[in-house]
């Protein structure tokens, strides 16, 4: 009975859900910025006499509401930082920020969290155990928020964790899971090839710095084709080469950038030494010197086997879930992937296509859009989760 009140009083806040996530993509902040967006999410609390902690690691906030009856701890958790992208939509809610964009999702993220930590704090007379809302800032750019709000405690007693992505890709109603690794670790690496430049009539003068950085590129592609075991999932990708020059001048320097993705840590470590090695012998056959700087980012999210059946059963509870599937494992990054680190849980898809869309713009795009029907769907199925938790028999809860 508890599941169906908790549906109905979401229902119930679904105008409610939709404005707080259009206001929020009014006004979006980027990553180590959201001063203004973590004032919101506080103030929402403050405003309900529910119990918060600003400052969280950063801009993080952490909110806790207890139940009347002893159990569990459950965290759930929102990020809700943008992006520099210039929104290109011609919605209503567009934003108000030129260059900042909520191209991801987190607004909607966040609007689902604070809805349903609204309810779950009506119901509070109804319910056993604790439950820890965890607004995390800064998803999208490396170090990220999550180590920093662990590290200041936003952990503290919890037993599991779940957390959910609004995934325009896939279809309204559906909800996509997978135990194990369900997103790669996201590195990068930062190149400069320092050559001799010249005039471009006299190549025989010059160390081309176009041409090493070139053949490098080239060298590098053969890590994944040739040094990776097939069966391993690898990505390494050069998505910047800048060697701005006048046309008939000879480079002296270029700067490649790029990322790296993986799932293995054996795997990752194997590349991050296959690029050194690559560029210092790339280097030397042409007699150059180079800077070469490899970022560690986000390690891969690995959800918990147990912890990822018992979420896919509970979409079973939820009337608006139309189909629910194993997903397939994204090179995309998240730094849920650090909370799994210390709690058992689970993170998951929440399909976000728009209505009457063949083909959805991606995430990142300044034409992104979700299906504002999602939120709803995504708050029903973590709070569903959340409740069911207090049932489990087992404490699941465990450092690893």
């Amino acid at each position: 009975m508890t599941i169906q009140t908790l549906a109905q009083k979401l229902e119930q806040s679904f105008d409610e859900m939709v404005s707080i996530r259009r206001y929020l993509h009014q006004h979006p902040e980027l990553s180590f910025q959201e001063v203004q967006t973590a004032k919101y999410i506080a103030d929402f609390y403050k405003e309900r006499g529910i119990e918060v902690k600003e400052n969280v690691g950063g801009n993080g906030v952490v909110a806790r509401i207890k139940g009347k009856f002893p159990g569990k701890t459950v965290a759930l958790r929102a990020d809700f930082d943008a992006l520099p992208i210039n929104e290109e939509t011609d919605a209503p809610y567009k934003s108000k920020v030129p260059g900042v964009m909520h191209a991801c999702g987190h607004d909607g993220h966040t609007a689902t969290l604070l809805v349903l930590a609204k309810t779950l704090n009506e119901m509070k007379e109804e319910l056993s155990g604790e439950y820890v809302m965890i607004h995390q800032h800064a998803e999208e750019y490396a170090p990220g928020g999550a180590i920093s709000m662990i590290q200041d405690g936003c952990l503290e007693g919890v037993d599991v964790i779940f957390g959910t992505h609004l995934w325009s890709p896939l279809e309204c109603g559906t909800i996509s899971y997978r135990k194990g690794p369900i997103m790669a670790a996201a590195d990068r690496f930062e190149i400069k090839i320092k050559g001799y430049g010249g005039h471009g009539a006299q190549p025989h003068k010059t160390k081309d710095a176009i041409v090493i950085a070139s053949q490098l590129v080239m060298n590098l592609q053969q890590i994944v084709s040739r040094r990776v075991d097939p069966i391993d999932s690898a990505v390494v990708t050069v998505g910047s080469f800048v060697a701005e020059n006048a046309f008939n001048v000879i480079a002296d320097s270029a700067k490649l950038s790029g990322t790296v993705r993986t799932f293995n840590e054996d795997v990752r470590d194997f590349i991050e030494e296959e690029i050194d090695r690559i560029v210092r012998g790339t280097c030397l056959a042409a007699g150059c010197e180079f800077e070469y700087e490899y970022h560690r980012g986000y390690p891969a999210v690995v959800n918990h086997d147990e912890e990822t059946d018992f979420l896919a059963d509970c979409t079973s509870q939820v009337s608006d879930v139309l189909h629910t599937e194993i997903a397939a494992p994204e090179m995309g990054g998240e730094d849920f992937s650090y909370y799994l680190q210390h709690v058992k849980g689970t993170f998951f898809f929440t399909g976000a296509k728009p209505n009457d869309v063949e083909i959805p713009y991606p995430h990142h795009h300044p034409k992104f859009e979700i299906n504002e029907k999602a939120l709803l769907i995504a708050a029903k199925t973590l709070g569903t989760a959340a409740l069911n938790y207090q049932n489990v028999e087992e404490q699941n809860s465990v450092e690893v």
